[in-house]
């Protein structure tokens, strides 16, 4: 019999369409764009057998496109076939189209596998000091910018790099299935990725971003394969997907301790709304890389099932930056070693020259309408001494524990402030009582 998540899903889905002809959505920050002109992988030598490497075929077709400038951009459609390929670069104005059955595949050669600089706002890479691996498909400075199709895959085929990882071989940070450094106006949608080597999705220093309809899959073992982590960028929507990886589902990030601050980009206006999955670490994060700031974050509908923690907001002494106005409704979980944890103690250092008196603000934290099942423990809310979290906020709160357990383990909190209503179990006693939600939001 299919978990209680999924009937609860059905029965969202069933409500999103009777209260409205369309679903709210925040994608019409980027229109979707036509392109008059298409070519095909196909005319510049793409062979999809799984075992001819089409680099030259990527690389001349999309300097094609780079070059003749067509009115309107140009779609490269990618036929049925696994097309085996090494990392390549993206170019404006341009859509790359997966048909049905279509596969692009990474080769697995690590050794001669292009390197880049650090993200300035890292310092170094976040896996290993210097530089890092170049993403799988990548894209720097560029716009206007379409991954889509009927549902086609991208395979990062990420094993062997999770293999150098767990023996500790690996010389740089592995690569990101897909970035965009410095781009705007960026449409992601209808595609399936998998196996990602580490991070899936990763925007940086971008703008006006939709990722939507999406399906994005990796072993629960595989390390450091989160979803999606829109970072230092702004004007984010991330809607109606699946997403079942080894690390975080969702995670806002803005840079790390001292570089991060030097550097100064936050991240701002993202949506995050109508996802569902499963990991073993979080299901929406922010952090705990936010030294560049992190504001004004909305997360809805949201669906969880067997997770490490459901909302995790996360950050260290030595981030500083800060955490703020940020609202989590209407949350579903199922199986959760812990349901909700606001923390100032997670997270490591790129290197022993972080400022420790550079402490992170936390404030404008509100979580409503949230419900989990089979929740170990209820929630954590743990500040910093120095640097108290406030204004949090937390109503109408359900977290049940297991079966034939009386009772969930109670709240844990430290320097903390805010209010709550309709907390079950009740809050820890550092957050006041509010007579309802209103004053609760307010305080």
């Amino acid at each position: 019999m299919p978990p209680l998540w999924f009937f609860l899903s059905v029965f969202l889905s069933l409500s999103y369409a009777s209260t409205a002809t369309e679903p709210v959505t925040c994608s019409g920050i980027v229109p979707m764009k036509y392109r008059y002109d298409r070519i095909s992988i196909a005319d510049f030598g793409g062979v999809g057998d799984g075992v001819t490497v089409n680099t030259k075929a990527f690389r001349a077709a999309i300097y094609r496109i780079q070059h003749l400038h067509r009115r309107g951009g140009t779609l490269l459609y990618i036929p049925p076939g696994v097309y085996l390929t090494e990392s390549f670069n993206l170019t404006s104005r341009m859509t790359l189209y997966l048909a049905r059955g279509a596969v692009i595949k990474a080769t697995q050669d690590t050794k001669n596998w292009p390197l880049i600089a650090p993200l300035p706002s890292y310092g170094r890479g976040r896996e290993r000091p210097g530089g890092r691996y170049v993403s799988f498909i990548h894209g720097d400075g560029i716009h206007d910018v379409v991954i889509t199709g009927e549902n086609g895959t991208i395979d990062g085929q990420g094993d062997v790099w999770w293999n150098m990882w767990r023996q500790r071989t690996l010389q740089f940070t592995r690569p990101n299935l897909i970035e965009f450094i410095n781009s705007k106006n960026i449409i992601i949608s209808n595609v399936i990725f998998q196996n990602s080597p580490f991070w899936n999705i990763h925007p940086v220093y971008s703008s006006n971003i939709v990722v939507r309809y999406v399906t994005i899959l990796a072993p629960a073992d595989s390390p450091n394969t989160d979803g999606i982590d829109p970072d230092s960028s702004f004007n984010v929507c991330i809607e109606d997907s699946y997403i079942s990886t080894g690390d975080d589902l969702v995670a806002v990030k803005s840079g790390w301790d001292q570089y991060g601050i030097a550097y100064g980009r936050p991240s701002s206006d993202i949506t995050i709304r109508r996802i569902r999955g499963s990991s073993p670490f979080a299901g929406i994060a922010v952090g705990s890389e936010t030294s560049g700031g992190v504001e004004n974050v909305f997360v809805d509908h949201i669906n969880l099932y067997n997770v490490g923690v459901g909302i995790h907001i996360k950050t260290n002494i030595g981030r500083g930056g800060f955490i703020r106005n940020i609202t989590v409704s209407n949350v579903y979980m199922e199986k959760a070693r812990k349901g909700i944890k606001i923390a100032g103690d997670v997270g490591d250092h790129p290197d022993n020259n972080y400022n420790p008196n550079a402490l992170p603000v936390v404030k404008g934290i509100t979580l409503t309408d949230i419900w989990g099942i089979q929740v170990l423990q209820a929630g954590l809310i743990q500040g910093l001494k120095n640097s108290p979290f406030t204004g949090i906020c937390l109503s109408n709160i359900n977290l049940h524990g297991m079966p034939g357990i009386s009772r969930t383990p109670p709240w844990k909190c430290s320097d903390v402030s805010g209010a709550a209503h309709l907390v079950s179990p009740i809050q820890c006693s550092e957050l006041t009582s509010a007579q309802h939600a209103t004053s609760c939001s307010n305080y």
